[in-house]
């Protein structure tokens, strides 16, 4: 295609990624990713922050990964300091589908914090895909400080990401099982069994370590941390 010929698609894809029907905007994205185009890349993320659809959102990231890897991580790095926490979340996201590990030092401790809890819910999962090796304690340390957050779907994708570290996670849950707040050490007995059988459903891990926290009514143990 000709300079002019590109434009004019490019400006046709920003066009139909603006339709009023999600299933359109869909479609568009789909054939973005079907038949990548380096010039795409910019137009895709920047739909990241504004795309209120979830499966589209979703799609975007597909896409993007369809493309040149290089240069979509280029692009989706400089996400991460979005003012919007949509754009950051959806960057963290499409970082994880690319497992490319060089993204690893741009995921830092304010991701893994974030008071958003879709940009931190991502940032876990993402950072546990990433983690290189000799790197998963540190890790473990800094999701620590996230126990007992959030309702249970965050508790659940903090649980599943220390899950994924495997026994680098085993000193910081055992630290949390003695936490003087109940919903931390609740949080932590959850995610220990989860770790012990992966296959065990969360919410019915949980619902029982929050009896037994309950029923026990203090620490596991007699030295307490704050």
């Amino acid at each position: 295609m000709t300079n002019n010929q590109i434009e004019e698609v490019v400006d046709r894809l920003k066009a139909e990624l603006e339709a009023e029907s999600a299933t359109a905007r869909l479609q568009t994205v789909m054939a973005a990713g079907m038949r990548p185009h380096d010039r795409y890349i910019d137009v895709l993320v920047e739909r990241f922050g504004v795309e209120p659809d979830f499966h589209v959102r979703d799609t975007l990231t597909w896409a993007l990964i369809s493309h040149d890897r290089t240069l979509t991580l280029k692009r989706v790095l400089p996400e991460l300091d979005s003012e919007n926490p949509q754009a950051r979340a959806q960057a963290l996201h499409t970082l994880s589908k690319l497992g490319e590990q060089e993204a690893w030092p741009a995921i830092t401790t304010e991701h893994l914090t974030d008071p958003d809890d879709r940009v931190a819910q991502t940032a876990w999962r993402a950072a546990a895909a990433l983690v290189p090796d000799g790197e998963a304690a540190a890790l473990a340390e800094v999701l620590s400080t996230q126990f007992g957050r959030g309702d249970r779907a965050v508790q659940r994708g903090l649980s599943r990401a220390l899950a994924a570290l495997g026994d680098a996670a085993t000193p910081v849950i055992e630290r949390a099982k003695q936490h003087r707040d109940a919903a931390v050490r609740a949080h932590a007995l959850a995610t220990e069994q989860l770790v012990k059988n992966p296959d065990a459903g969360f919410d019915v891990a949980l619902a029982t370590a929050r009896r037994t926290v309950a029923l026990l009514g203090a620490p596991l143990v007699d030295h307490v941390e704050d």
